[in-house]
């Protein structure tokens, strides 16, 4: 039977890194790896431990969190010539609908931003916008810097690929005052106590911590959320799914249509206004 050793994901972070695979994506890939470790207790593995792993965690996660987990080790195994440890990943019927649940409406927005305001809190009420007026992943909020702001434009570098956002003028009027008060002379506009660009843990912190006040469901409220909003938004006055996936950075429409479901009771109301119906 094989064996992982802490050399063998070593080399694997290490090859990661050489791919220029994001810091995020490393970190998720090795933590899966440690997570199955931890599982095995020392033991060694073959196809059938692993298919046993996989039965795990179908009781354990959602069919996606399993893919994901899947993904991670089948690419290690790939790396390690383990080609007969690759096990399949489960079959997803692709989702119709968005849920509403988790869907944060453009109401729910207002209120958070009202209560940001309210608390004074000048720099989440501006990150909030940020994000959602230009549709930026939390991870590329870094690009919006005081050049940026004064180009009114941010080049965005992210997964090998780089593109040009445009920062909308309302925008770039409220960050510039923002920079002046906040004595800011360059780099990233968005930064901690000690100078350094916000953090995705920093963020949400901030965020959850405003849900009770903004009476905003806390499942509802976290970075990405933003940035759905701003898709949903864009493709329902536009309809043009192929420059929304250039403005997100998508290299493929097919995740980019992920962003542009409309929710079940929307459709539902559509579909009774076909007239099609005597009864």
């Amino acid at each position: 039977m094989k064996k992982i050793t802490d050399k063998n994901i070593e080399d694997f972070k290490r090859y990661l890194q050489d791919e220029e695979r994001a810091a995020a994506t490393i970190e998720k890939y090795i933590r899966d790896i440690l997570a199955f470790c931890v599982w095995l207790g020392g033991k060694g593995i073959d196809k059938s431990v692993v298919l046993a792993y996989k039965e795990y965690l179908i009781e354990k996660y959602a069919p996606a969190s399993v893919n994901s987990i899947l993904s991670s080790l089948n690419s290690f195994f790939a790396f390690m010539g383990w080609h007969d440890c690759h096990v399949k990943t489960l079959k997803i019927q692709k989702q119709i609908f968005a849920k509403s649940e988790k869907e944060l409406t453009k109401a729910e927005y207002e209120r958070l931003l009202n209560a940001a305001q309210s608390k004074g809190n000048e720099r989440l009420y501006l990150l909030m916008q940020t994000i959602c007026s230009t549709g930026i992943r939390v991870s590329e909020l870094r690009f919006i810097t005081v050049e940026a702001v004064m180009k009114e434009n941010a080049t965005i570098r992210c997964k090998g690929k780089m593109r040009i956002i445009i920062l909308p003028r309302q925008l770039c009027i409220a960050l510039k005052k923002y920079i002046r008060r906040q004595n800011i002379k360059s780099g990233s506009v968005f930064v901690s106590k000690n100078g350094k660009p916000l953090d995705r843990s920093n963020i949400w912190r901030m965020l959850k911590a405003l849900c009770v006040s903004a009476g905003v469901s806390k499942d509802k409220v976290f970075p990405h959320n933003f940035r759905h909003l701003f898709a949903r938004t864009f493709y329902s006055l536009q309809k043009d799914v192929v420059r929304l996936a250039d403005i997100l950075g998508h290299s493929s429409i097919n995740t980019t249509r992920v962003y542009t479901m409309e929710s079940g009771a929307k459709h539902r109301r559509q579909i009774q206004k076909l007239g099609l119906l005597r009864c």
